[in-house]
Formats: C-alpha cells, structure tokens, sequence
C-alpha cells in the first residue's frame, strides 16, 4: 500500500510539473516579438496584440473603456489609436516581449499587478525606452514578488513620472534608501507606499 501510494504521488508531482513547464513555454510563446507584424501594422497595434494576448488589458487615447478582447481591438487607418494606458494585472508578459513597447509614444500609464514574470530586467528595460522616458506619468508596481531595490531604483530614468504606487513587493530589502534615491533623482515624483520595512 505505501508503495502505491508514493508511486501514486510521484505520477500527481510530475503531472504538474509537465503542466508547469507547458504554462511557461505557452506564456514565452505569446511573449515572442514579431517585429514584421510591428511594420506591417505599427507599433501601438502589435503592441496591444501582444498585452491582450498575454491576459492584459489597454487604455486606447481618446476612449474611456480598458480594451480586454483581442477580437475587439479597434481598425482603423494606420497608426490612428495610440496606447495611453496599460493595465497589465495577472498577465504573463514579460522581459522577451517588452520590445514590444520600444514604439509606443503616447502611453502615460502602466500597472503591473501580481505579474509573475515582472521582474527587475524587465522595469530596468521599460527605463531604458527613451520613448516612455518622456512619456510616462502614472505607474504601479504592486504583488510582483521578482521585483526588489534595484529593479525599482532603475526607474529613476522615467524623468517625467509622476506618480508610483508600490505596494507587497517583499522583496525590496531597503525601503528608505530605494525611495531616496528615487526622491533624489526625480524631486516632483509622488511615492505611494503600502511596504513592510
């Protein structure tokens, strides 16, 4: 009996392993850059695809409504609907795909929520897009456990952000020299806090 009871558990462990690394391999899947796509229909386009195909959600400028269906996104003309926001709560993107955001120049807001795959290569990338350097004020980093102090201290290259919100990121170590530092490099910056020291 306890032979079959370990034979049993051992089946159950690497069903779910197998299942793990299906999820994972799926999810870079969806994060794969297609940069003929980019050209072919613009970078605001493509980069909407790949947000809602990997469970986020987009804001387009000049409507009220978050986009959620991929079936739903909005034709038109070339180039006519620019993502002003990104609410990518519970979503798989991650660092492969954020090239897809390389274009974007008109996106002012950016939540990454409980985002698994969210972590300090990937906000450290989102600084360096000279685009969003200039165009990004509003950000929550909140339940992205990968994240720590030099993840967020990278975000000082954001000169224009104006407001963070970060909340249950246990892996920041440093609360108040990561927050004097941002502080320091970016004096209009509005910090909002909910971390344990």
């Amino acid at each position: 009996m306890r032979l079959l009871t370990r034979a049993v558990q051992c089946a159950v462990s690497q069903r779910e392993s197998s299942r793990r690394h299906f999820w994972g391999w799926l999810n870079a899947v969806f994060n794969k850059v297609d940069y003929e796509r980019i050209q072919t229909v613009g970078p605001d386009r493509a980069a909407a695809e790949w947000l809602l195909r990997c469970g986020a959600k987009v804001r387009f400028q000049g409507l009220d409504r978050w986009q959620h269906d991929y079936n739903a996104l909005p034709t038109g003309p070339l180039g006519s609907f620019k993502i002003q926001g990104i609410d990518a709560t519970e979503s798989c993107i991650m660092y492969r795909g954020f090239d897809h955001l390389d274009g974007l120049q008109h996106l002012e807001e950016i939540k990454l929520n409980r985002c698994i795959y969210i972590e300090d290569t990937c906000l450290e990338r989102l600084s360096t897009i000279e685009n969003l350097q200039q165009s990004l004020l509003r950000m929550e980093v909140v339940s992205c456990g990968n994240v720590t102090d030099k993840g967020l201290i990278a975000l000082h290259k954001l000169r224009n952000l104006e407001l963070l919100f970060l909340s249950d990121l246990p892996g920041i170590r440093d609360r108040k020299t990561t927050v004097s530092r941002l502080q320091t490099a970016l004096p209009k910056l509005d910090i909002s806090l909910d971390l344990s020291d």
